[in-house]
């Protein structure tokens, strides 16, 4: 990553909320938008619990109205102090930054139905910061017939490419959702896997004052209702050919209700361990390594249980020097710069789109005149 470029290399700055709802995610980094990439620094900050809910209350809308709207407002002013916090940090200012990639809070998404709404105001957030945004990524790849996810494939790719990881490599991503993606020497494939950590940290949140199962110590300590999982992995969803995408709550059908905590969690977590198991059989050709990242990396639980129900060691990412927490920001930098470059950032075997799509929207702050 610390390789030179011959193009022109940006300054860009990434937004992350992922489908967890837990917290906004900046990253800085330097790239060309190709191969060369360079990771400067990153920030995070959890959201308050009273937040955390005002996004849930806008889950499923189809449509924005005026609760969602007031919410979007409030959602995109945060990100404000956070993205001058690390500039700070940084020692970089606005007159520094080529671009912002906003990717917003995802509330619904159906492909089916061409809908995707990913809360955030790009022009509001341009404005604030005083720098171009690139924001609604996924709109153009669904409008066109794809899923509109995942995207960080085209990251991922050039991630490896500059890691030297000897091909064919899997990089899965656990955040609300999980998604894999696979990448050999003459292409790649992408798909979301199933639940990531939402079922788990939403059932330990109904049951406990935790916002999620730290480590995976409930879940180690429970029992596997084996049932549940049968029923669950014989949904149509696994038997569908990739490119595929789920919305977060589109397994929540799968009930764990009446189960201790520990049983509960253990039952949930087997569904995630499954779901991936699932997805790496569907790759081309096996995988000679698979790296997790996302807040899924952190629960030891779901990493030994994977590696045993794949027969593979799996390794966080952060073994290639990756940071596995700053991953997705980072990769929406990395597309927001694609974007000035009209470069794709979707592709037929990673969305489903029927030809390499470029995705997202540019905003620019608007200059105020001074009156004379």
């Amino acid at each position: 990553m610390e390789k030179s470029s011959k193009n022109k290399v940006f300054k860009a700055i990434g937004c992350m909320s992922g489908t967890a709802m837990d917290g906004i995610d900046i990253a800085l980094i330097e790239t060309d938008g190709y191969e060369y990439i360079r990771p400067i620094g990153f920030i995070s900050e959890s959201h308050d619990s009273a937040f955390r809910e005002k996004l849930r209350s806008c889950l499923n809308k189809t449509s924005r109205d005026s609760l969602t709207e007031t919410i979007e407002k409030e959602f995109t002013l945060r990100h404000i102090p956070l993205i001058k916090k690390l500039m700070c940090n940084l020692n970089v200012s606005s007159q520094d930054i080529d671009i912002i990639g906003f990717h917003g809070q995802t509330i619904h998404h159906n492909p089916n139905e061409k809908i995707t709404i990913q809360l955030g105001d790009g022009q509001l957030l341009s404005q604030e910061i005083g720098v171009p945004v690139s924001y609604d990524f996924r709109q153009a790849d669904i409008q066109s017939g794809g899923q509109g996810a995942p995207l960080l494939p085209i990251y991922h790719k050039a991630l490896s490419v500059n890691a030297g990881i000897d091909l064919p490599t899997a990089i899965v991503n656990i955040g609300g959702v999980g998604n894999i993606t696979w990448i050999d020497y003459d292409g790649m494939i992408a798909f979301d896997t199933g639940p990531g950590n939402a079922m788990i940290d939403d059932w330990v949140k109904s049951q406990t004052d935790n916002l999620y199962d730290e480590g995976g110590k409930y879940a180690a300590n429970g029992t596997i209702d084996k049932d549940i999982v049968k029923q669950f992995t014989s949904s149509d969803y696994f038997l569908k050919k990739y490119p595929k995408s789920l919305d977060r709550n589109d397994f929540h059908e799968s009930s764990v209700d009446g189960m201790t905590l520990e049983n509960g969690a253990a039952t949930l977590t087997e569904m995630t361990i499954q779901s991936i198991a699932l997805a790496i059989s569907q790759c081309p050709t096996p995988p000679k390594s698979i790296y997790i990242s996302g807040g899924g990396r952190h629960n030891s639980t779901i990493i030994s249980r994977l590696s045993d129900a794949i027969g593979i060691t799996v390794k966080p990412s952060d073994t290639l020097g990756w940071n596995g927490d700053s991953l997705e920001a980072e990769g929406f930098a990395y597309m927001a710069v694609r974007r000035v470059l009209n470069e794709p950032i979707s592709f037929p075997t990673t969305t489903g789109c029927p030809s390499p799509m470029v995705g997202g929207i540019i905003a620019k702050p608007i200059h105020k005149i001074e009156a004379a």
